[in-house]
């Protein structure tokens, strides 16, 4: 070999190893995961060929260019480099997960949690759907719809804005919410609503849902609440008896609150109100007719026109009978015939009376029983505190225990009278306004206690029997007439022993007159000094 031939094939070898030393020192300056720039050298069927500038080339599937139709040979673009050689020797690129990294660190830089962002729903996976926001996203089922029932495959290929509810920066996950974003959407286009109503002005809207309570109208977009008060001026007892779902009616806007965006509609406000005028169209004193539209325990309510209701307590029923439930008189239905007695135009309250139809016993009862005047009647009713007294129908009178004996203690007014007895009473007070009659037995004769002071003097002895033991005394009667209490420090006898079981009624006593108190009526014995007589 000559020696020109040896120098050249020794350049050939030291260029080899150049290259080589080239390529091995370019691929140090790279690590697996990196995006590189490379130029398309062939495109094949299903391939194309990019030279990344290493020691080999690397084949990516045509499928991963959405721009597939356009590549010409020579154009530059990115990629992802997976591995640096496989065993065939080639490096291992990916353009697509090249777009998926620069687009995920596009939107991460670009959007943070909170962030409405635009999609398309690509499939269903388990739990709910992916979204394409430029990369995929997790959309839960439950972050679906506004509201149930949850239709998923209805929403599969359709543009949706969502909102993006996590990011996972080390997962490189995005979860987001499309009823969040539907719900501000809705919440937006509902504050836009809002500031364009009016207090007074009438709207349109559709029957949404009906309750015990009212009804839910949508106005467009906007939902308020028309009450059932607020429905109609006559008694409805539910909103379905004026309403029904899908319903179209039109609705006058009563107030409306921007921060809480809550709506109050009303249908009755259309029309004017029956109380406009109602103290001019039924002035106190004046006779109406109505008919019945409730009965409640303390009485009845009387519609009197559309809307327009009056209240006839229990209490005016009637000037004798004493009523204790409305329904033994009347019925819902029937019609009646009432006096206006009170107007209250303010608070929509208007009172009723039967009863003054009729003629008041009371009006010239202070004529009929003067102060002072004997009376006759029948014991109607017995009370613990005395018996009342019917003179006629509609004016009963109260004789109270206290006026039943002058010297007798009356423990029960049923000891003394019977319910039908007929009787004679002196009228001790009278009060027509609130009718009150007050009465007295023992007043039909005289005082005796100024005589009783006379006939017995202190230290007077006299004889009689026990007509009730208590724990501190013996009531004792004599003279029949009179009765006297014998205090237990009076007794002689063994203060240790119970007063029942040393005495019992009808025993006879001697004792002798203690004190007597003309103020309260009574008298006070003592057995002590008996035997000095």
């Amino acid at each position: 070999m000559t020696k020109s031939m040896e120098e050249n094939n020794n350049k050939m070898e030291q260029g080899n190893e150049d290259i080589a030393k080239y390529y091995e020192e370019s691929l140090k300056d790279i690590k697996e995961g990196q995006i590189v720039k490379g130029r398309i050298i062939a495109i094949g069927k299903n391939d194309v060929l990019i030279d990344v500038g290493y020691k080999s080339e690397g084949l990516i599937p045509l499928i991963e260019f959405t721009n597939a139709k356009d590549l010409k040979v020579g154009d530059e673009i990115e990629v992802l480099l997976e591995q640096k050689e496989n065993e065939d020797g080639m490096v291992v690129i990916s353009k697509e997960k090249a777009d998926k990294t620069q687009m995920w660190d596009r939107i991460i830089n670009a959007k943070k949690e909170g962030d409405i962002v635009e999609g398309v729903i690509m499939k269903k996976v388990k739990g709910g759907l992916t979204v394409d926001i430029g990369i995929e996203a997790f959309l839960p089922a439950s972050q679906s719809f506004l509201r149930g029932p949850f239709n998923l495959d209805s929403l599969l290929g359709k543009p949706t804005k969502v909102k993006i509810l996590k990011i996972n920066k080390m997962r490189k996950n995005i979860v987001v919410s499309r009823k969040e974003a539907l719900q501000l959407e809705k919440d937006h286009a509902k504050s836009k609503m809002i500031d364009e109503l009016t207090k007074g002005e009438i709207r349109r809207g559709v029957v949404k849902n009906i309750t015990d309570f009212g009804a839910f109208i949508d106005l467009g977009g906007v939902d308020g609440l028309l009450h059932i008060t607020d429905m109609s001026w006559s008694r409805i007892s539910h909103p379905s008896e004026m309403l029904a779902i899908g319903d179209s009616v039109e609705v006058m806007i009563l107030d409306f609150d921007k921060e809480s965006m809550k709506i109050s509609l009303g249908l009755k406000q259309k029309t004017p109100s029956p109380w406009v005028n109602v103290e001019q169209k039924y002035p106190v004193g004046s006779k109406a007719k109505g008919k019945i539209v409730n009965i409640v325990p303390y009485g009845v309510f009387v519609e009197l026109e559309k809307g327009l209701e009056g209240l006839i307590h229990i209490s005016e029923f009637s000037w004798s009978k004493k009523i204790t439930n409305p329904q033994e008189m009347f019925a819902i239905g029937d019609a009646v015939e009432a006096q206006v007695i009170s107007v209250d135009q303010a608070n929509q309250k208007l009172s009723l009376g039967i009863k003054q139809l009729e003629v008041n016993p009371w009006v010239e009862s202070k004529t009929k029983y003067p102060i002072g005047s004997v009376v006759k009647g029948k014991v109607r009713n017995i009370t613990d505190y005395g018996a009342f007294i019917e003179l006629e129908e509609g004016i009963d009178g109260l004789i109270h225990i206290s006026d039943m004996s002058w010297t007798k203690r009356v423990n029960n007014p049923s000891d003394i009278l019977k319910k039908g007895q007929k009787l004679e009473a002196v009228v001790l007070n009278i009060d027509p306004e609130n009718r009150k009659l007050s009465l007295g037995l023992k007043q039909l004769s005289p005082d005796p206690w100024p005589d009783i002071i006379k006939k017995y003097p202190l230290g007077t002895p006299v004889e009689g029997k026990v007509v009730k033991v208590t724990t501190f005394g013996l009531f004792i009667e004599f003279d029949e007439n009179f009765e006297g209490l014998l205090h237990i420090s009076e007794l002689e006898t063994d203060p240790s022993l119970s007063l029942d079981k040393r005495y019992k009624a009808g025993d006879q006593i001697k004792a002798l007159v203690l004190k007597i108190d003309e103020e309260q009526r009574k008298i006070a014995l003592t057995m002590k000094g008996l035997q000095t007589i």
